[in-house]
């Protein structure tokens, strides 16, 4: 072994780069050659000469910027698949199978830390990823051989590892299992959670009426559990909308490999690849019809992030009326009552904040511009590649577990422990001057309009002034004002 010194920025400027320290120390190091050339790699690791390159030419951001997790699992799953296959094809069926156990390394993520380092900032095929698994996979498969890692011997990364495949073809294949997989493990059970609370929440107070509110203003009676009703719809939507992007998603590029043409696949690879990679995920993922549109086009990652986008508007809107309605406790709204979590403020004793209101909200705005991110990165294919894939998928990761996690969180540690302040929304509903409006069909509006404006400007209540204007009886407005009869049609 030789020993050189490295001297870099903190840690914490760059967690990307693994030579990365905060003071001058000696390292161990093996040399490994790509086609540029010779380089220094960290002993230890089992990534070589092509993903130190990408180290050094990208030492951009954080830790929060390294690629994500779940597209690393997903390049072992399909690496895994295209070694099974290409052992029918006539890959020595030893190579293959050591492989598929390296790939279950990759898989169980206990090599993520140590051996994939890079950013999403990096070439935006994805291309040093896509390198950085194959070595990291190929080094695996010797130390399991009793090899010496950075050989390529007997595994090699791109004879074997990457075998019939492209960094443009098995890039976007990660990028469709691991949202896929995010979005059927977390997204849509999270949101499924909420929607069912919800709707819980609607049966429980169908029977409380209170006054509704439009432009902000008072506006006429509806049933605390019709107002519920509309959000647990909103989530529904927002499932079927999820749900409705999943076909695409599961339609693999994999087998298109440098421009769609397929060149240096055997007949029938993409099919046998996308068919193992359903079996290995449970999933019901297919080869994509037509690999030119797989490569050089990521609408639907665009139309995930859409369908992501409007569950935000709904949970945005959500959270922000059950604030509003929680405001309070005595001079606001206050017709329900959420859950008190934790003190809410370091001056004010005793104060009570809607935070889990306020968290999903954050998110909601975060996915927002992750999805204006994710828009602009689909418009960006250009002739037979697009070139944002690191970034979309990144974002759209972290979009749905986002979405999954705060639907979930917010479920527990809100929604399920509303409850209603029946007090307060009685007061609140007998003060409304806009029960007036069940005098219309008796009155006429002009009538009706006269009664609440006088109402409001001497401070009255509206059976007070409409006696006072001798408009009606006392009978004929305990007939005609009940705020149970205004709650749908007649």
């Amino acid at each position: 072994m030789n020993l050189f010194r490295v001297r870099s920025r903190k840690l914490a400027q760059s967690s990307s780069n693994m030579l990365h320290t905060s003071q001058y120390r000696l390292e161990e190091y093996r040399i490994e050659k790509d086609t540029l050339g010779e380089l220094k790699v960290p002993a230890n690791k089992l990534y070589g000469a092509q993903t130190m390159r990408s180290v050094m030419n990208f030492p951009i951001g954080t830790a929060f910027e390294r690629m994500p997790k779940q597209v690393i699992v997903a390049m072992g799953i399909l690496k895994k698949a295209c070694a099974l296959v290409n052992k029918e094809y006539g890959l020595d069926a030893k190579l293959a199978d050591t492989i598929a156990t390296a790939c279950d390394d990759v898989i169980s993520g206990k090599l993520y830390d140590d051996h994939f380092p890079l950013v999403i900032w990096q070439t935006g095929s994805g291309t040093q990823t896509n390198m950085n698994t194959n070595e990291v996979v190929s080094n695996r498969c010797i130390q399991i051989l009793g090899g010496k890692l950075g050989s390529k011997t007997p595994v090699h990364p791109n004879d074997h590892v990457n075998k019939g495949q492209s960094s443009n073809d098995t890039f976007p294949t990660a990028m469709h299992i691991s949202v896929a997989k995010e979005l059927n493990e977390f997204t849509i059970p999270g949101m499924m959670k909420l929607r069912d609370a919800l709707d819980g929440k609607a049966k429980e107070f169908a029977s409380i009426i209170k006054i509704g509110r439009t432009h902000l203003m008072d506006a006429v009676p509806l049933t605390l559990g019709q107002e519920f009703s509309g959000y647990a719809q909103q989530m529904t939507f927002g499932i079927d909308r999820v749900k409705a992007t999943l076909p695409r998603l599961y339609m693999l590029a994999l087998g298109g490999t440098a421009v769609g043409t397929g060149l240096n696949t055997r007949k029938g690879f993409a099919e046998k690849a996308a068919a193992k990679i359903a079996e290995l995920t449970g999933l019901p993922f297919v080869t994509a019809p037509n690999k030119f549109e797989a490569l050089a086009a990521k609408d639907c990652m665009v139309e995930v992030s859409g369908a992501l986008n409007v569950v935000a508007c709904s949970v945005m809107k959500i959270s922000n009326d059950l604030r509003f309605l929680a405001s309070g406790p005595r001079c606001g709204l206050g017709e329900i009552i959420l859950p008190a979590n934790e003190p809410g403020s370091s001056i004010m004793p005793g104060k009570v904040n809607p935070t889990q209101c306020e968290s999903l909200t954050m998110i909601a705005a975060q996915i927002m511009g992750n999805h204006v991110a994710i828009t602009i990165g689909g418009a960006n294919g250009h002739f037979e590649l697009n070139v944002f894939k690191p970034v979309m998928v990144a974002n759209a990761l972290q979009s749905a577990r986002l979405l999954g996690d705060g639907c979930r969180t917010f479920t527990e540690k809100c929604v399920s422990g509303i409850q209603a302040n029946k007090e307060r929304i009685t007061k609140l509903m007998k003060e409304s001057l806009m029960l007036v409006t069940a005098l219309n069909p008796h009155i006429g509006y002009d009538k009706a309009a006269l009664i609440a404006k006088t109402a409001h400007a001497e401070g009255g209540t509206l059976k007070d002034t409409a006696l006072k204007l001798k408009i009606m009886t006392a009978e004929q407005f305990d007939q005609w004002v009940k705020p149970e009869n205004m709650l749908g049609p007649k």
